[in-house]
């Protein structure tokens, strides 16, 4: 059986390949058109060296001390021409996409769906045969380009492939250009172009508790992430504080309480910043992260939302005086 290898490069842009069974993983790259670096191909240059983020592989012994230390393997950093995946594996390559020859994936799909969650936020279901070969992981997003013109807008997956079909959560912005097609003119069947999956934030291994921090749309690759464990499960508590400006602004709840449903260890809570908000929870999404979600540290926080939000969230842990294990973090501004 064949394994899926996701190539994460240095300038964010994501390649799957398939590996077979005994193929390197450095083989299977070549196979497919990704040139990633690559010089001797036994083990004693170094040149492949990579960083697997997860999976489960072999190394085998052929290869030096000098191109790759005990202590390198021991932290995760692989040969790729004597990498052989036993698993679905996700590897870091210190190298652009240009640089090794390969590039973003486009995509035609159709307009499945669109659904005005509120006021403020615009659900998007895509569907197409070639979304039958779409991968990603669960918090990267793709650019959709806005029929009749040229630009494009950056939107996080909100759910995973099934059946040819994607969604995503957008943010409607008065006199934006995606939120003036898909309120005023989009409807099902109409074309759209996407290209992608892009961007270093996505869901790692589960290796300790998650603090999960979304703001506003940023709720979207969390869904996504969710759909995942609900699939796999995780060994590990997870969190998730999910914070808005407007009472208007929450969505999705329903969706989350039933990941809670299915998630054994997950638990949520939702704030509202507005002072004339009705909602039970008001303020920041700051004022609700407790000192057990932070687990002196021993967690892996991931945060998606505006600047002003992530700066926030930055400070507040620093001022805590507790460095997490891992935080990952993306930023997003609408686009008028």
């Amino acid at each position: 059986m064949s394994h899926k290898i996701a190539l994460n490069f240095e300038d964010g842009v994501t390649r799957f390949i398939d590996a077979n069974p005994g193929e390197t993983v450095a083989d299977a790259a070549y196979r497919q058109g990704v040139n990633i670096p690559l010089d001797c191909r036994d083990g004693a240059c170094g040149a492949c060296k990579c960083f697997a983020e997860a999976g489960r592989y072999d190394l085998g012994d052929n290869y030096i001390e000098d191109a790759l230390s005990q202590d390198e393997a021991g932290q995760g950093y692989v040969l790729t021409c004597q990498m052989r995946a036993e698993s679905d594996c996700v590897v870091r390559v210190p190298a652009s996409s240009q640089v090794c020859k390969t590039q973003l994936a486009a995509f035609e799909a159709a307009i499945a769906e669109v659904r005005k969650l509120s006021e403020s936020t615009i659900a998007l279901s895509l569907k197409g045969e070639s979304l039958s070969r779409l991968a990603f992981l669960p918090g990267q997003y793709v650019n959709l380009r806005v029929p009749g013109s040229e630009q494009t807008r950056a939107y996080s997956f909100s759910s995973l492939p099934k059946d040819g079909e994607v969604s995503f959560l957008i943010r409607n912005v008065p006199g934006g250009l995606m939120s003036s097609f898909l309120t005023g003119l989009a409807k099902a069947g109409d074309s759209l172009t996407m290209t992608g999956p892009l961007g270093s934030f996505y869901l790692r291994e589960i290796k300790r508790p998650l603090l999960l921090l979304a703001g506003g749309t940023g709720l979207a690759p969390f869904t996504a992430m969710l759909e995942k464990i609900a699939e796999e499960g995780s060994a590990h508590p997870l969190h998730l504080i999910y914070g808005v400006t407007h009472d208007h602004d929450l969505v999705e709840l329903d969706r989350l309480e039933a990941f809670a449903a299915r998630i054994p260890n997950f638990t949520f809570s939702a704030c509202v910043a507005s002072p004339d908000s009705q909602y039970p929870q008001k303020g920041y999404v700051t004022q609700h992260i407790e000192p057990r979600h932070l687990n002196d540290g021993e967690v892996d926080v991931y945060l998606c939302g505006p600047p002003p939000m992530v700066e926030a969230v930055s400070r507040f842990i620093r001022e805590q005086g507790i460095a997490p294990a891992n935080f990952y973090y993306e930023k997003f501004a609408a686009s008028a």
